[in-house]
């Protein structure tokens, strides 16, 4: 049932929220969106361990990095800056954008940070079993707003910000690809394969990629594949998780007491980028042009 936000106003599923916002009764209850999207909230987020976080309000991007972004995604432009403020000024962090506009974005902001919650409560989970001497974190981004003083283009309209990764690689996606590799593409695997047997085989968190660093992985922009699709255009949902799993091998680093699903099929050829399912299709007129007034 929908719900208008107490923060924005937005009228949002019941997706949009967190549980323990929801649960909190029309005319109080945030979205997940707002609750994590200012600084403000974000010592509410800190309690996991997890997480890396902006520690920031502000950042400054070279005059022309919007206009030539140094990386995209599947439906999103990636462009790199440097805090000014917080316990990171000076350090480099990057924002990303939606390709399709800031209307059609606003849902994508709601969903990715949800995402981002599951994945943080999967991860803590994780970390917690000592599988490797290193620990697991994922990048939260936050949603800003451009200055006013931004170019006429971008003033006003929301971006999100994190912290700059180094040496970025891709260890699987979400449609089953995996690097095959030994050492921490095994690790990512058995992290996706842990994410089924937690949730009860209800979700899988995948299409993990980030940096590796000395006493920690951080990924970015993980997906979570659900049954009943709940996490958004990348959300496979069933034949997602069927298809991550035939391609998935055990190795050292899953425990065989971990459940999977007793005969997975491929639904989806196996890609190293992010396979997207739209919800909605183009349609057409029921009736050729200028035909309106006849029979």
């Amino acid at each position: 049932m929908d719900r208008p936000c107490a923060s924005c106003d937005r009228n949002l599923p019941q997706s949009s929220y967190t549980a323990n916002q929801y649960s909190k009764g029309p005319g109080v209850s945030r979205c997940a969106s707002c609750v994590h999207g200012h600084p403000r909230d974000n010592s509410s987020a800190k309690q996991s361990d997890s997480g890396r976080y902006n520690i920031s309000s502000r950042a400054t991007f070279p005059i022309d990095a919007l206009d030539n972004p140094f990386a995209q995604g599947a439906f999103r432009w990636v462009a790199k800056g440097k805090y000014t403020s917080g316990p990171r000024s000076g350090q480099a962090c990057v924002i990303k954008w939606f390709k399709t506009g800031a209307v059609f974005s606003d849902d994508y902001f709601t969903l990715d940070i949800k995402a981002i919650d599951k994945a943080l409560e999967i991860v803590n989970r994780f970390n917690q079993l000592d599988i490797i001497t290193k620990v697991v974190k994922i990048n939260i981004a936050a949603v800003w707003v451009f200055d006013d003083d931004a170019s006429d283009e971008w003033a006003g309209q929301n971006h999100l910000c994190e912290p700059f990764i180094q040496n970025y690689q891709k260890f699987n996606s979400n449609s089953g690809w995996n690097d095959g590799s030994q050492g921490w593409g095994e690790v990512m695997q058995a992290l996706s394969h842990f994410s089924y047997h937690l949730s009860g085989g209800n979700y899988v968190l995948c299409d993990l990629q980030g940096g590796v660093y000395q006493h920690e992985v951080v990924l970015s922009d993980p997906v979570i594949l659900s049954r009943n699709r709940e996490y958004g255009v990348t959300d496979l949902g069933s034949d997602g998780i069927s298809s991550f799993f035939s391609q998935h091998k055990c190795n050292n680093y899953c425990h065989p007491t971990w459940t999977q699903p007793a005969r997975p099929v491929q639904h989806f050829r196996p890609v190293p980028g992010t396979t997207m399912i739209r919800r909605s299709v183009p349609t057409h007129h029921s009736r050729p042009a200028r035909t309106r007034y006849f029979g």
